[in-house]
């Protein structure tokens, strides 16, 4: 992209911005704020490569723009004391909206001098590789150019270079604190409204892009981190949920477990005692019938061995008396 092509972007950019602003209704205050913030960042970045590298290129290269250049230097430092007085207004101020009004037509016009004029003077006089490495050189800038205005600032070389360049560094510096503090504000009114269970709407965050750059940054780690740290908590609150259970179960499961193993062992022991007891009680009848018997057992003993003699007799007896009638009959 070459270096006018770039500028007239940036022009096309600020119109539309300008737009916005006009459409914008009366009560439209918060985005009337964020629209000028922009107009803000986007007109200081452009002024300073413009003052850094486009104007005294064109003033040591093309001759016939030493007088328009140094009409946009002045153009240039009555919009800077605009855009600061604009930077810490209130959208409220009744003097706001005339102070934008006058910043739109001021830009409009020193926008259609540089490019019905400025512009095609320029283009016939570099050469499109002079214009290509201009507008190079003009696209690095951007990266450290300043996204405030500093109207008391050196606005020609070598001054500005130096201070624009410390000047950008101290804007991007601030951005990013604005950013911090910005989001960190926003990111404890969601913790509020969270613990309060409301839906509070949080202003969005304002300044140059890197600021509201960080603070959404800032915001969305903020929530993130809220939101890991509520798993956490419910992961915490569901794991300690389960153990308490399981505790209670195996509780449970470990009482009646005993309560069963007391009940066999009451009633093996009640068994036990039972035929303990029975066979107690069958040793002691056999002991005592075995007890008994001992004394008649004697007695009748005596008694047989002395009648056996007499039942031997008999039996010689009836043997003799069977032998007389046989032998008679023999003779």
């Amino acid at each position: 992209m070459d270096a006018i092509t770039l500028l007239r972007t940036d022009h096309k950019t600020v119109e539309q911005l300008f737009k916005r602003f006009e459409k914008a209704g009366d009560g439209a205050r918060t985005e009337k704020r964020q629209i000028v913030d922009r107009i803000i960042e986007e007109l200081s970045v452009h002024a300073a490569i413009e003052e850094q590298l486009f104007y005294p290129v064109a003033r040591s290269t093309v001759a016939g723009t030493e007088d328009i250049a140094l009409e946009s230097l002045e153009e240039h430092h009555i919009v800077k004391w605009v855009l600061s007085e604009l930077e810490g207004l209130d959208p409220a101020d009744e003097r706001f909206g005339a102070k934008v009004t006058v910043l739109i037509e001021n830009v409009r016009h020193h926008i259609e001098e540089e490019e019905g004029e400025f512009f095609p003077q320029v283009r016939e006089g570099l050469s499109r590789t002079a214009l290509a490495e201009l507008g190079d050189a003009m696209a690095e800038a951007k990266k450290t150019a300043p996204t405030h205005p500093h109207p008391r600032s050196p606005d020609a070389p070598p001054g500005n270079s130096v201070v624009g360049t410390i000047a950008g560094a101290v804007d991007r510096v601030g951005d990013n604190i604005s950013g911090l503090a910005q989001g960190g504000v926003s990111a404890a009114q969601d913790f509020i409204a969270r613990v309060l269970g409301k839906n509070t709407r949080v202003a969005s965050p304002t300044g140059s892009s890197a600021a509201r750059s960080r603070a959404r940054s800032v915001r969305s780690v903020a929530s993130e981190a809220r939101s890991v740290g509520e798993r956490t908590v419910s992961a915490a609150a569901s794991g300690a949920s389960k153990t308490l259970k399981a505790a209670s179960a195996g509780a449970k499961g470990t009482a009646t477990t005993t309560r069963k193993s007391a009940r066999a062992t009451a009633s093996t022991a009640k068994r036990a005692a039972t035929t303990t007891g029975r066979t107690a009680a069958a040793a002691a009848r056999t002991t005592a019938q075995q007890a008994g018997r001992k004394p008649t057992t004697n007695k009748p003993a005596t008694k047989r061995s002395a009648a056996k003699p007499s039942a031997a007799k008999g039996s010689a007896a009836r043997a003799s008396a069977a032998k007389r009638p046989a032998s008679r009959a023999a003779k």
